[in-house]
């Protein structure tokens, strides 16, 4: 030992038994050789070898020098690493180098040798990884923390662990760099920037892609370290955070990814760097704030994320940037919902409200992603997102921008395909979402062809997928037919209606291809052309697509065949897939992957593709039904009474039977059919009357044995049947049978003669039946039928009140409380106008004595015989029949000529009805008249008298109306330019002189000067204008300005002599005048043309009088506010397509002619002025019963994006809601509060009733009556509740006081009836209004008005009144619009 010592002392190296000098001498294999048995001695060594480690120092020392350190062979250097880190955990703690720079030179070696762990398939990687394992078990590296370049060299040693890494490497390895590391931060006294920017380095996204494992590294080392170096982390945060220091790091710019990644690896690491994230949310730098609310939304919608609940201040200033200012912010807040509605589902409720409004915002980008955060939520899980987000997605459906709207349409689809039509989610999630299917449906109200086609292509993809096997597609519709509101029902029955009606126009148009060219031909196709393409989405590409497909038609018979296979009443729906494969196969280029000609033909191909509805489908329908009827379907597991199922599984069959006829023929359709009309449910044997009517017209000869068990079925409806199932029942016969005649005489003969007015209640039937054979067969029965009216029904029936009725003050009850004997009445005077529109002639003077007679009703308040046994409502029910009696005979030229200007005076009083109800139907059978061209232009001016009316609902359904009356014509007149002869019934501007003289003529308008009734003149007379005028198109307000004039220059044809009648015509002119004036700035330009007057209401023109005079008193001048008219918008539902209005006028223009007495094209927009280019007509869907009031559009400045303190609490402008339908069978949801617009004097209508009828005991006091005789009106009343009850009101008779006693009445009509000579308007006293304070305010009524089965029961007669006549051009069920229109952002 002691020679040991001296030997060190000496500085000689003593190398290991066996082991010679190692020195530059020898080569390198050999050097390598004996360094082997040195690291083996090394590595055999501990550190209680106190005599070996002292023996050994001296080759320690060696072993350090630069030869080895700087040596060129790999393999050397690593042996020498190996020894030097066995020499560093021998001489532990103290190592036996003392130089700094040896220290550090030695430890950058053994870094640099790290290197070679890179390799994990070297020969030398054991050793490599025996070098790591050494220096990490012994913590080799914490020497250096003396060092003045420690910072040097962990920096080195981290860079190179964390280039080294890789996914060759074991967890072992991971393990002993993390050891590494860890102890160089967790044991040493700071962490330098240049090192923790070393190991932070490795989050950033770009590095991390990179290198994954080396993010691991950094990962698991800051897992290991967090502690530590948390201050350290903290710091670098303030100093670039709070401090904008951005130089002290390379990283300065990668700050919030950072974040991030540390939030991820462990939430210590920040907890004070979060609050400063508070502060920069509200930093002014939009960018700055824009990264911070990038980073929170991660952070927040992380998984396992719990900052919102650790941090609730944060997660509030978060919700903040919800509203911000900048539109990049807010985009991003509403794309993290998702996230966080997913991860998150606590935190609905805190972002529920911050979406609702960011659903109105301005951009439509947030609006649109609004929905797609909601829809990706839902989709995950229908639980995670509650009623109100789903409501806003509902809400977006009407957007005004159609991305939104589609986006919002395509989300809700796909969500109700997942949980109720696959189930996903159970029965609970199904009727969550119920409400989906309703919603989609409704959408088909808008006027937009775009939202149109998506209903469509959503019901075929989503509602009822066409690709299910058939049973289980019929299985689908059946149950969603049954299970959908009136108004859903309603637009998809318009749907089937709009694509069979395209389906026409197509099969049209491949007949005109296949003629002959001709210039007929060629005009003839382009017609149809822009027929079809106004049935395609943007009209102005489409039309030249259109005109390419009937040149492609042409020129390709393979094409033409598979197109009309594709619309053959026969065609299958397999054959439907295989017709619009081939063509699209054919039209299609590879070489043109964007071919728009080939996307608008898919288009057309998909809305007349019979892809639901075939021979089969039918068949499997029908079987559904069987299997309701036996009781063996599903009906209760999916939620539907079976009764309701069959009864809708028929109204189905119905619909279907009118856009599918020839899919019904089959036996065993047919024998079901016969089956449902045994059935006690009546509303189920209608529907199978319906469809036999629509479907059988070759059962005669295809399927005898069904004709001959059917025949006496339907004999036995028609006799003793329900009224309905009777109507239909002769329609069947009519419709089916050749022989009909015969099989009428055998209904006719028995019926007529068991006629007895003494049982009332067995008279409604056979009134019915007797009517309709009235109608299909006035010749056959052309003497027995005018002894039936004259005799029976005028002098047994309406002259004769049998029964009292009860006393009530209630002006209307539901149906099934009208007394029989008021029901056979009004079935009796059905059945006078069915005949006489049977007969269609007036030759007999039969017309004349029924307008007496339906006059006469009007005249006595509905109580003809004026005895008084009748109850309230039974006369407001026959006014009701009486008045719709007249408009139906209107509708006739040969009747209308024949109604004197004052049964047409009397039959528009009826608009201001006392009874809420009598007005409303009035004015929806008004409407559907004039929507179908069919009653004369006059009849529009009608709702001018609507102005007054004391609920404000009718005036804005008057109003809808009236607009929507308007541009069916207007756009009628655009499609039709040729027909110029008929401008004067169709021109809207034509209805203010039928306007004009009404108001003259308005028994409330008795003092000439008086300033409150020409206020009441004024506002009517606005109702009308206001529409008229909201487009001045070719110069129109000039035009209407001087049809004015004109007609000042004229006098009142019903009053020519009349000089105060004459004064109140000119006082009523210079009220429009004055209008005119005010709310137009181009009335005084001159007129297009001059304008003519309807010579039935004025006299001719008087060239040698000029009058000039205001009419006006002074003190009317301040009524008249200057200001442009609104535009008047009509809703998203209007009349059947035009075309098919068309069709109905050229075989029946005579209707619509009106006599006038000048050149008939005074048009100021006719054809040879107009050289504007032809418009298509928006598609239009019919309006029902009810409309609702549309949306304004926002009128004034733009407005900017609101700031972020002030968009909250500001009001916002925008459109306002408008009123909603209260016979509208649409949810809650779906309705808008009523138009809060502002309305100043001139526009504004009446807050109360104005108008109506006294009693009859005032009337008769009244001293402002008139000698003319006409009667006055009683107050129009709100629609009276059903739980209170008013005074009963005592009518007192004078002797001699007007009106007839019952005896003349009698004698009089009865005289009149059996005049043949042309009668004049029967004389009457008229019943003036007494002074208005001598009448009570109406009350204003709470919305409504009739109860829902009322308001089913009045449809039921209005179907019942108009199916007839909707046959042909409306086979289904008219359409009511439960939506309002498009709502804006706001």
């Amino acid at each position: 030992m002691a020679h040991s010592k001296a030997r060190a002392a000496d500085g000689k190296v003593t190398y290991p038994p066996g082991v010679k000098e190692i020195s530059d001498k020898i080569s390198k294999e050999e050097m390598v050789r004996r360094l082997k048995m040195v690291v083996k001695t090394f590595m055999d060594m501990d550190q209680d070898s106190e005599e070996e480690k002292e023996l050994y120092l001296n080759l320690a020392l060696h072993l350090a020098s630069d030869f080895f350190l700087k040596h060129p062979d790999k393999d050397v250097r690593l042996l020498v690493a190996c020894c030097l880190a066995d020499i560093f955990r021998i001489y532990a703690p103290e190592a036996p180098y003392t130089s700094p720079d040896k220290l550090k030179d030695i430890f950058m070696f053994i870094t640099r040798q790290l290197k070679g762990l890179e390799d994990t398939k070297s020969a030398q990687f054991n050793r490599y990884f025996y070098l790591l394992e050494n220096i990490a078990w012994v913590k080799s590296y914490n020497i250096c923390f003396e060092l003045e370049d420690s910072n040097e060299i962990f920096t080195q040693l981290y860079r190179t662990l964390f280039q080294v890494i890789n996914n060759g490497h074991n967890q072992k390895v991971h393990m002993h760099m993390v050891d590494l590391m860890s102890s160089i931060i967790c044991e040493g006294d700071t962490v330098s920037q240049e090192l923790l920017d070393t190991v932070l380095v490795n989050l950033v996204p770009a590095h991390k892609n990179l290198n994954k494992q080396a993010y691991d590294l950094a990962k698991a080392l800051l897992k290991r370290t967090a502690q530590a170096i948390e201050p350290y982390i903290t710091n670098f945060f303030n100093q670039v955070l709070m401090l904008g220091k951005t130089s002290v790091s390379d990283l300065s710019e990668h700050v919030f990814d950072l974040i991030l990644e540390l939030y991820n690896i462990d939430s210590h690491l920040l907890l004070s760097v979060l609050p400063q994230l508070e502060f920069k949310l509200k930093s002014n730098d939009n960018d700055e704030r824009l990264q911070v609310v990038k980073l929170l939304a991660k952070m927040f919608g992380a998984k396992d994320s719990e900052l919102a609940a650790q941090n609730k201040p944060l997660w509030q200033c978060y919700l903040g940037r919800f509203n911000d200012i900048h539109v990049p912010i807010r985009l991003e807040c509403v794309k993290f919902a998702s996230h966080c509605l997913m991860n998150h589902p606590d935190l609905a409720k805190d972002l529920t409200e911050y979406l609702r409004v960011r659903s109105h915002d301005p951009e439509e980008a947030i609006r649109h992603d609004v929905i797609v955060s909601i829809v990706t939520a839902a989709k995950k899980d229908l639980s995670l997102v509650n009623d109100a987000l789903l409501n806003f997605v509902k809400e977006r459906t009407l957007d005004k921008r159609w991305r939104v709207r589609k986006e919002a349409m395509m989300g809700l689809a796909s969500i109700y395909r997942k949980y109720s039509l696959q189930g996903e989610g159970g029965r609970e999630a199904s009727k969550q979402i119920s409400w989906i299917k309703d919603k989609l449906l409704h959408i088909y109200y808008q006027n937009s062809i775009d939202d149109r086609l998506l209903v469509e292509r959503v019901f075929a993809q989503y509602m009822v997928p066409h690709n299910l096997e058939t049973a289980e597609r019929m299985k689908c519709l059946y149950y969603l037919y049954a299970t959908l509101d009136t108004n859903a029902v309603k637009a998809l029955n318009e749907m089937w209606k709009c694509q069979n009606l395209l389906r026409h126009h197509v099969k049209d148009l491949l007949d005109l291809v296949k003629k002959p060219k001709s210039e007929a031909s060629n005009k003839a196709v382009f017609a149809k052309v822009m027929v079809i393409t106004r049935n395609l989405p943007d009209p102005g590409k489409a039309q030249d697509f259109v005109k390419k497909l009937s040149q492609v038609l042409d020129d390709d018979e393979r094409i033409r065949d598979q197109l009309e296979t594709l619309v053959s009443p026969s065609c299958s729906c397999k054959q439907a897939e295989v017709c619009v494969r081939d063509i699209t196969k054919k039209l299609g280029s590879p070489k043109q992957p964007s071919n728009p000609f080939l996307e608008m033909v898919k288009f057309l191909l998909e809305r007349i593709a019979p892809v639901h509805i075939d021979t089969e489908s039918i068949s499997a329908l029908i079987k559904q039904v069987n299997k309701s009827i036996d009781g063996t379907a599903d009906d209760e597991e999916e939620g539907v009474p079976t009764e309701e199922a069959i009864r809708a599984g028929l109204e189905l069959l119905k619909v279907l039977s009118f856009t599918h006829p020839v899919s019904f023929h089959s036996a065993e359709t047919f024998e079901s059919l016969l089956g449902c009309l045994k059935m006690d449910d009546e509303k189920v044997a209608e529907a199978a009357l319906q469809i036999f009517k629509n479907t059988g017209s070759k059962m005669e000869e295809s399927f005898p044995h069904i004709k001959s068990v059917l025949l006496p079925v339907l004999q036995a409806k028609a006799k003793r049947g329900p009224p309905r199932q009777a109507k239909y029942a002769i329609h069947c016969i009519n419709a089916m049978f050749s022989n009909r005649d015969t099989h009428f005489a055998q209904i006719f003969e028995p019926l007529h003669k068991g006629l007895d007015p003494a049982n009332l209640e067995q008279l409604i039937t056979p009134l019915t039946t007797l009517g309709h054979l009235a109608q299909l067969a006035p010749e056959q029965f052309a003497a027995p039928l005018k002894s039936l009216v004259a005799n029976f029904i005028v002098k047994d029936l309406l002259m004769n009140d049998r029964i009292p009725g009860k006393k009530t003050t209630k002006l209307w009850v539901p149906d099934d409380e009208v007394s029989p004997e008021t029901q056979a009445k009004i079935q009796g005077i059905k059945l006078m106008v069915r005949w006489l529109l049977g007969v269609k002639n007036n030759q007999s003077k039969s017309g004349n004595s029924t307008l007496r007679m339906l006059t006469a009703i009007l005249h006595s308040d509905g109580d003809l015989t004026e005895q008084g046994r009748m109850g309230k409502p039974d006369m407001s029910r026959l006014r009701l029949a009486a008045a719709c009696a007249l408009l139906k005979l209107a509708q006739e030229p040969c009747y209308h000529e024949i109604i004197t200007l004052e049964q047409y005076q009397l039959c528009a009083l009826v608009i201001n009805d006392e009874c809420y109800q009598v007005r409303q139907c009035f004015s929806q059978k008004l409407h559907r008249g004039l929507c179908r061209l069919r009653l004369p232009l006059e009849y529009m001016a009608v709702f001018a008298l609507c102005a007054k009316d004391p609920v404000k609902e009718r005036r804005a359904h008057a109003r809808q109306c009236l607009a929507k009356n308007v541009n069916i014509r207007r756009e009628y007149l655009k499609q039709h330019a040729a027909i110029s002869d008929k401008l004067f019934s169709l021109l809207p501007e034509y209805v203010v002189p039928y306007a004009i003289h009404l108001l003259a003529h308005d028994p409330d308008y008795v003092k000439v000067q008086d300033i409150e009734q020409l206020k009441e003149i004024k506002e009517a007379l606005w109702f009308v204008l206001e529409i008229i005028m909201a487009k001045n198109e070719n110069n129109s307000h000039a035009f209407i300005r001087k049809m004015v004039e004109n007609i000042k220059q004229t006098k009142d044809a019903q009053a020519p002599s009349d000089s105060k009648t004459n004064e109140k015509l000119y006082t009523v002119c210079d009220v429009a005048m004055n209008i005119i004036m005010s709310k137009s700035t181009t009335y005084s330009l001159e007129s297009p043309k001059d304008p003519v007057v309807p010579s039935r209401f004025f006299t001719k023109p008087d060239k040698n009088f000029s009058n000039t005079k205001n009419y006006l008193p002074a003190e009317m001048k301040v009524f008249f506010t200057p200001g442009k008219p609104k535009s008047a918008n009509v809703l998203g539902a209007v009349n059947k397509p035009l075309s098919t209005a068309g069709k109905q006028l050229q075989s029946k223009a005579s209707r619509m002619e009106t006599a006038s007495n000048d050149d008939p094209s005074s048009n100021p927009g006719s054809p040879q002025r107009s050289k504007t280019r032809y418009r298509r007509v928006k598609g239009h869907l019919p309006v029902s019963e009810s409309l609702q009031l549309e949306i304004e559009k926002p009128r004034g400045r733009k407005r900017g994006v609101a700031s972020t303190d002030d968009q909250e609490s500001k009001p916002k402008r925008g459109r306002k809601k408008a009123a909603a339908n209260t016979t509208a069978a649409a949810e809650p949801d779906d309705q808008w509060d009523e138009d809060t617009r502002p309305e100043d004097e001139q526009n504004s209508p009446p807050k109360k009733g104005r108008r109506g009828r006294p009693p009859k005991s005032a009337a008769a006091a009244s001293q402002e009556t008139p000698a003319k005789g006409r009667r006055g009106r009683k107050r129009a009343a709100p629609p009276p509740e059903d739980d209170e009850d008013e005074e009963e009101e005592e009518e007192e008779r004078s002797k001699g006081g007007p009106g007839f006693l019952s005896a003349r009445i009698r004698m009089r009509v009865s005289a009149l009836l059996r005049s043949s000579e042309a009668a004049e308007s029967t004389p009457q006293k008229r019943r003036g209004r007494p002074p208005k304070s001598a009448q009570p305010a109406a009350k204003k009524p709470a919305r409504g008005g009739r109860s829902k089965a009322a308001a089913a029961k009045d449809d039921s007669e209005d179907e019942d009144e108009e199916e007839e006549e909707e046959q042909e051009d409306e086979p289904t069920p008219k359409v009511q619009n439960p939506t309002a229109a498009r709502t804006d952002c706001e």
